[in-house]
């Protein structure tokens, strides 16, 4: 499949050019933020204003953080090598590492709020919709950032900006996000479920989805034949498999 666009894309804003791919990370978040007021606004709120404000705080700052080490730990003699260490970490990030590091802060900070429910189940579909618009920027920058996929004969392959048909890796995955986002409202309308249930599907869906796909993308080995990225999609993994395991659905 030959695609004749000139990568990186890039727009013209008040007579400067940009990288479409930031733009579009930031509609992305706009989008998903707005998508959660939205969603919120409608439930009732179960931890009360203030304990949700403080969830929502300690989520970004987790997702910031495990971002940015779990991006710059993707390549670890780069890291090492690198001459500016804080700007390379600053410069590197990946939103496995966001969606592991906030899971962590808000399990931490729901511990020290003593509360016990789960807080992610309105987040579920914001993060498809922002991840997956997200994807569209990380598509359109091409061979330019490490979110391309590896050379390929399949008939899927697209030129990104080398002399290579390669694996699409970022409309692989905004396929999966919109089938994901289906699927999980179809799952809300069919099965009555406790709070939380609904994050755990997603987080186990995504990660696990990610673990396979780094397989199809250039990653640098750490252990066992496995990434930086692949090792924490499985620590992730095996917690929502752990916390799933007794769960039962009943159907309305």
């Amino acid at each position: 499949m030959l695609v004749l666009i000139e990568f990186p894309v890039t727009i013209d804003l008040f007579g400067k050019t940009f990288l479409l791919h930031p733009f579009m990370e930031g509609l992305g978040m706009f989008i998903g933020m707005r998508y959660y007021q939205l969603l919120k606004w409608k439930d009732e709120e179960s931890l009360g204003h203030t304990n949700s404000l403080l969830i929502v705080i300690a989520a970004g700052l987790g997702a910031l953080i495990g971002s940015h080490i779990i991006g710059s730990l993707e390549r670890p003699a780069e890291l090492l090598n690198a001459t500016h260490k804080w700007t390379y970490i600053w410069v590197n990030n990946t939103i496995i590492g966001g969606l592991a590091g906030g899971l962590v802060a808000v399990e931490g900070m729901k511990k020290i709020m003593g509360k016990k429910e789960s807080t992610g189940d309105r987040m579920v579909f914001p993060l498809i919709t922002a991840i997956a618009i997200g994807r569209i920027g990380c598509f359109y920058t091409g061979v330019f950032e490490q979110t391309y996929g590896l050379p390929t004969t399949s008939p899927l392959g697209m030129y990104l900006g080398d002399a290579y048909k390669r694996h699409p890796v970022a409309l692989y995955e905004i396929a999966f996000l919109l089938l994901l986002f289906v699927t999980l409202q179809l799952f809300k309308r069919r099965y009555n479920y406790r709070n939380g249930v609904l994050f755990q599907l997603f987080m186990l869906s995504y990660f696990g989805f990610r673990f396979l796909l780094d397989f199809i993308k250039p990653r640098a080995i750490i252990l066992l034949g496995l990434s930086t990225i692949q090792i924490t999609c499985i620590v992730v993994i095996i917690y929502y498999i752990y916390l799933l395991k007794n769960e039962r659905l009943i159907k309305k």
